[in-house]
């Protein structure tokens, strides 16, 4: 049997180096690929995009906005995705409030502050308190944001986020939800909600991590994602 194809969908402000830890080890179980989410104007126009740089089926994690870009591709091509991981995700659109805090933060840029990514206080409300001096965990986070830039932090705080509900439990295949203990963004009880709509579903609770889950506890996060990919290749052998 051919190896499984394994794509990363990164979240809002996040490239290739949210997977930094997870790349190398899940190489060796899978053909991994980063998807590129900076560029479309709506989530039907990055969940086509996905599909059209790679081929054949494989097997999908997106993780925060990623995972949003994943139930996009879910909707659009549902055969295609042999497994699904979703991190630190939502099935909700946003709270009114929630929309006006975004939306506003768009608006304050567009206005012409000075953007320099994700900020100390930020990123406080993003990790776990113990994570936040923890290695070069901060450091990465600030880097990585303030690479990405102003346009598009503007152009994915613009994505619309729907409601999904109806969808996931439609899903099939076997999927992995899996969220921080500290999550504040997207918290750990929205995401027990999501595993009790999905027929197949494994839910994964990280300790001593928030948010960022792939960067403050990655080998749990590799490990979890190796079960998927090891799941998936079962079923496939069946």
């Amino acid at each position: 049997m051919p190896r499984p194809s394994l794509v990363l969908i990164p979240g809002t402000l996040n490239d290739a180096d949210l997977w930094r830890d997870q790349i190398a080890p899940l190489s060796l179980v899978a053909d991994v690929t980063v998807a590129d989410i900076t560029q479309g104007e709506n989530l039907e126009a990055l969940a086509r995009q996905v599909l059209a740089e790679h081929s054949g089926d494989f097997i999908l994690t997106g993780f925060s906005l990623g995972g949003i870009v994943a139930q996009g591709i879910c909707r659009l091509a549902p055969a295609r995705v042999l497994g699904l991981g979703l991190l630190d995700t939502t099935m909700l659109p946003d709270t009114p409030e929630a929309e006006a805090r975004r939306l506003a933060m768009v608006k304050s840029v567009q206005n012409g502050s000075r953007f320099i990514g994700m900020g100390d206080r930020l990123l406080a409300s993003y990790l776990a308190p113990q994570n936040i001096s923890k290695g070069d965990i901060a450091t990465r986070i600030q880097a990585m944001t303030a690479r990405l830039g102003a346009e598009v932090f503007i152009r994915q705080s613009l994505l619309e986020r729907p409601d999904t509900r109806r969808l996931l439990a439609s899903l099939t295949c076997p999927v992995l939800i899996l969220c921080g203990e500290e999550d504040r963004i997207t918290p750990m009880a929205l995401h027990e909600q999501m595993a009790a709509l999905i027929p197949r579903a494994r839910f994964l609770r990280v300790k001593e991590a928030g948010h960022m889950t792939p960067m403050e506890q990655p080998e749990v996060v590799t490990s979890a994602l190796v079960a998927l990919v090891a799941e998936v290749t079962r079923q496939d052998k069946a």
